[in-house]
């Protein structure tokens, strides 16, 4: 496969103006030739987020790039749960259900936080759904034992069930997409760098990452999660979801 790279935002305010303003017009401008695909967090029922306003957006950033689902297990505020359970699965199932019932046909997931368990890796397999929530680095913010999926490279996750899920794990955060813009050293084939839309809040985190995604351009084919989960289905090797997870992610598998 021809080295290349993608990349992606967790929208964690879409309803915020200021944070959609950024991303709607970074989106549009395809920094790179970029097509940044949208990870978006589903309107909170319990925080009577405006569902209206929300398919608006989501439908928006359809238009532009991949779209994603994105689940914080907490509330809207809160990304990851404070204990495992079988609720996190189920949670990412009725979001999927209420999503195709709006006419939206998300293909991409990314587990709020990081985190993973081996009940939401089926669910997601049963969606159909690529996986996004592996990291190949480990986020520092995160206790040991914390559930949470590391690799290396695009794979396919063989779950205990027998089913499959595509896993394309992040590789740069924005500063570090930034360093490694700098940096001479080699990268990895494929490189897919995150960022979050309250970053682009920051003036110098928006120019840190127009100058992130120009360098890559030029060292890495641009291209898109979608297009890139195809291709990885073709081609990608097997790895136990057991080998993956971390914490206790591998329950329920």
């Amino acid at each position: 496969m021809e080295p290349c790279a993608v990349v992606s935002c967790h929208v964690e305010r879409p309803l915020d103006d200021a944070c959609w303003a950024r991303f709607s017009a970074l989106q549009a401008r395809a920094p790179g030739g970029f097509r940044i695909a949208t990870l978006m967090r589903p309107p909170d029922a319990e925080a009577d987020e405006d569902e209206g306003r929300w398919l608006e957006r989501a439908r928006e950033a359809a238009s532009r790039g991949p779209l994603g689902h994105h689940t914080h297990f907490g509330s809207p505020e809160t990304a990851r749960p404070s204990a495992p359970g079988p609720e996190h699965a189920d949670r990412v199932r009725r979001e999927a259900a209420w999503l195709r019932d709006h006419g939206l046909a998300p293909r991409l997931f990314c587990g709020g936080g990081w985190y993973m368990d081996g009940p939401i890796a089926q669910a997601l397999a049963e969606l159909d759904y690529t996986d996004c929530t592996a990291t190949a680095f480990r986020p520092s913010y995160l206790a040991d034992g914390a559930p949470r999926l590391q690799l290396g490279a695009p794979a396919w996750l063989v779950l205990g069930s027998g089913l499959r899920l595509v896993e394309l794990p992040a590789t740069h955060s924005l500063g570090m997409a930034l360093r490694a813009a700098l940096d001479p050293a080699p990268l990895p084939e494929v490189v897919h760098v995150y960022f979050h839309d309250t970053d682009l809040l920051s003036t110098s985190r928006r120019l840190a990452l127009g100058v992130a995604l120009g360098v890559l351009a030029r060292r890495r084919r641009p291209t898109d999660l979608e297009r890139l989960a195809e291709a990885i289905s073709v081609s990608a090797t097997e790895v136990p979801f057991s080998d993956a997870a971390e914490g206790e992610s591998h329950e329920g598998q």
